[in-house]
């Protein structure tokens, strides 16, 4: 990874953090992007000093459409190319809001900024040659999509991720979509589950987040959570593959477990109504084409 320029958005903390840190220890220049200018220079300095090649935070509002631009500006007034682009962060909402832009907040930080930072990015990704993409699902991605209630019109409920889940089922369709559409272009789309981790979001989820029937469990749930889910290094390491794995380098249309194991695509992932649902909707709410 030496001499190569990588992207990690929500790289302040949890699986993205450990991402970026591997990708560093690895010689690779890391572009931090985290909501918050303090954590975000914070992350930065903290893995400079482990990292042989450069580390810097480019603090940034990923559901916001207008920073997602401001980024992309940001990363080519700095670079000449973008090797690898890591879309790590991700989003829980228990009650339905919306952006600055009108988009319901889960699926603007789940699948939205993905699809859009791609686009933009697309031009430093296609001067690199052979470039990467590697999207993160997680929750339990394995559910079906319905394309009348993508941003939660008819029905939100953010009890145990279901919002969540359905985003990140989401994000995988756009993503095998997207594979397809930049296949020999020199630029792969791949998908890595982390597994469930014992990261800060889940650390933080608050209890109205639970079911009613779960509550009362729940302060036996965060107590064995250390115990229960992976650390977030291990959590990373499919991210990390993905990323830099020389056996990777052509591989596109995949998804990888937490193992770094190739896995089936779950069907919801692989519906073409689906799959042409969430494209359309990232198309007209981003106004960006990967063309």
């Amino acid at each position: 990874m030496h001499g190569k320029t990588v992207l990690v958005t929500g790289g302040t903390a949890g699986i993205g953090k450990e991402t970026a840190r591997g990708l560093a220890r690895l010689g690779a220049n890391v572009i931090l992007v985290g909501r918050n200018p303090d954590r975000a220079r914070s992350a930065a300095d903290e893995l400079s000093r482990e990292a042989t090649g450069q580390v810097m935070a480019l603090p940034t509002d990923l559901s916001d459409l207008a920073g997602l631009r401001r980024l992309a500006e940001q990363v080519a007034e700095r670079y000449d190319r973008l090797d690898v682009l890591v879309n790590n962060a991700g989003g829980m909402n228990v009650e339905r809001r919306l952006t600055r832009d009108g988009v319901e907040a889960t699926f603007a930080v789940n699948v939205l900024a993905p699809y859009a930072l791609t686009c933009l990015l697309l031009p430093l990704l296609r001067t690199a040659g052979r470039a990467r993409a590697v999207n993160l699902t997680g929750g339990l991605p394995d559910g079906t999509i319905d394309p009348d209630n993508l941003q939660g019109e008819k029905v939100f409920l953010g009890w145990t991720f279901t919002q969540y889940n359905h985003t990140k089922t989401a994000l995988m369709a756009m993503s095998h979509r997207f594979a397809s559409r930049l296949e020999g272009e020199g630029v792969t789309v791949n998908v890595a589950y982390p597994g469930h981790a014992y990261t800060p979001g889940n650390q933080a989820i608050p209890m109205r987040a639970f079911p009613y029937l779960y509550r009362p469990v729940v302060p036996v749930i965060r107590l064995l959570g250390p115990l229960l889910l992976s650390d977030v290094a291990k959590a990373a390491r499919s991210s990390v593959y993905l990323a830099s794995s020389p056996e990777a380098e052509e591989v596109t249309g995949a998804y990888f477990d937490a193992k770094t194991r190739r896995a089936p695509w779950p069907s919801g992932a692989l519906d073409e109504w689906g799959q042409e649902a969430v494209w359309s909707l990232c198309e007209r709410l981003s106004g960006l084409r990967p063309e």
